[in-house]
């Protein structure tokens, strides 16, 4: 710059020139052609901070394209609309009508029906639930107290049918209970309690799929039954069948907690009494 400065005298009488040529409504390169300019950098800073002439501002070739463009997108047209009636490019309508919000497509008489349609079940769905909560909560009303002899009975049947029990030629004389369900192992224990089995004599055990959230599962159950996860035995891990669609899948999956009485062998034998006994009082059919 030092050298341009020495080759064409001082800066602030240039400057003065270019301004006034400026001001007369030169363009850049008759300034630089009158004062005998070549460096692009010394003629901007002889003219920065002067406005351009109007004159030079020459108008956008696409100005008149991008504003029509603007105004289709507006009526709700798609690109492809717009490009064939402006003859332009998918990029340069892009770029014009990115910030407009995009038009809401028009469904064709088959879609509309199938909205139609859809719409209606989802109505018919939710009536539906709303029917069925209410038997469920009518129901449930109906059961306000638990009296020792019914929990006797329920849990009776509740360990017949998810219980370890003994046959002829597999002799096991254990109480061992397994479920995935956290309320029937709420009534379950509530059982055990009746029948006075000490916590002591309880071991609990998780069974999860490999694939499942296995110390979510364990700190889970442990609060469930109000123990320390350290307390659980050694959780059993069911290999993963890739071959094999399951449906308890995700974060509700748990898998199942094991619940086995140690020293059970003379309270099995009470609960196989009592539910024969079940058995007998049922009134026989006819």
């Amino acid at each position: 710059m030092t050298e341009e400065l020495t080759k064409y005298g001082d800066f602030e009488g240039l400057r003065a020139q270019a301004v006034a040529l400026r001001r007369e409504g030169l363009s850049r390169r008759q300034i630089r052609d009158r004062l005998q300019l070549h460096n692009n950098v010394l003629l901007n800073r002889l003219l920065e901070g002067e406005p351009a002439p109007e004159w030079t501002k020459r108008p956008n070739a696409k100005d008149d394209l991008r504003a029509k463009a603007r105004e289709l997108r507006l009526e709700g047209k798609t690109y492809d609309q717009i490009q064939v009636e402006l003859g332009c490019s998918k990029s340069s309508i892009s770029l014009w009508v990115r910030d407009l919000p995009k038009p809401e497509r028009s469904r064709t008489a088959a879609e509309q029906a199938r909205l139609a349609g859809r719409l209606r079940w989802d109505h018919e769905l939710a009536m539906r639930d709303t029917e069925r909560q209410k038997t469920k909560a009518e129901a449930r009303s109906e059961i306000d107290t638990m009296t020792d002899a019914t929990l006797l009975a329920v849990g009776t049947a509740l360990y017949w049918a998810e219980g370890t029990k003994d046959k002829p030629y597999d002799r096991r004389e254990t109480v061992t209970f397994i479920n995935s369900d956290p309320s029937v192992i709420k009534v379950y224990l509530a059982w055990l309690r009746l029948l006075d089995v000490e916590p002591e004599r309880l071991r609990y055990r998780l069974m999860i799929h490999e694939t499942g959230d296995v110390e979510g599962a364990e700190k889970y159950w442990a609060d469930l039954v109000g123990i320390d996860v350290a307390s659980l035995q050694k959780t059993t891990l069911k290999k993963h069948n890739p071959k094999t669609v399951r449906k308890n899948v995700g974060v509700s999956y748990r898998g199942c907690l094991v619940v086995k009485v140690s020293q059970g062998a003379d309270l099995y034998r009470r609960i196989e009494g009592w539910w024969y006994g079940i058995v007998d009082a049922t009134p026989s059919a006819g």
